[in-house]
């Protein structure tokens, strides 16, 4: 996972919004929606330091909504602040290994 200050242009995989950042979770919707329609869910959390975290919606057809909000809000929790808003890039590899005899 790759964690870096938000910039222009704003859009990656996710967006970590601060509870008090310049840019709540609706405005932040209403952009992704204008600059990519029908890519990017807002995920409003239960967080003390994070309000919503904007996620493009085909990382939810690699992993679990649940896993993937736990995964963020832990690694983000030691590098945000409540006025951040903090653009992330995800990486999901797979790994398979398996076991065939020879003959």
């Amino acid at each position: 996972m790759k964690i870096t200050e938000f910039e222009v242009p704003p859009m990656q995989d996710l967006l970590i919004i601060g509870r008090k950042a310049p840019v709540g979770p609706e405005a932040v919707r209403r952009m992704a929606e204008a600059l990519s329609p029908d890519q990017f869910v807002i995920i409003k959390v239960e967080h003390p330091k994070i309000e919503a975290v904007l996620v493009r919606k085909t990382l939810f057809e690699m992993l679990d909504k649940d896993l993937l909000m736990s995964i963020v809000l832990e690694e983000a929790e030691g590098l945000i602040n409540e006025t951040m808003v903090l653009r992330s890039e995800l990486k999901v590899a797979i790994s398979v290994q398996r076991e065939v005899e020879l003959h």
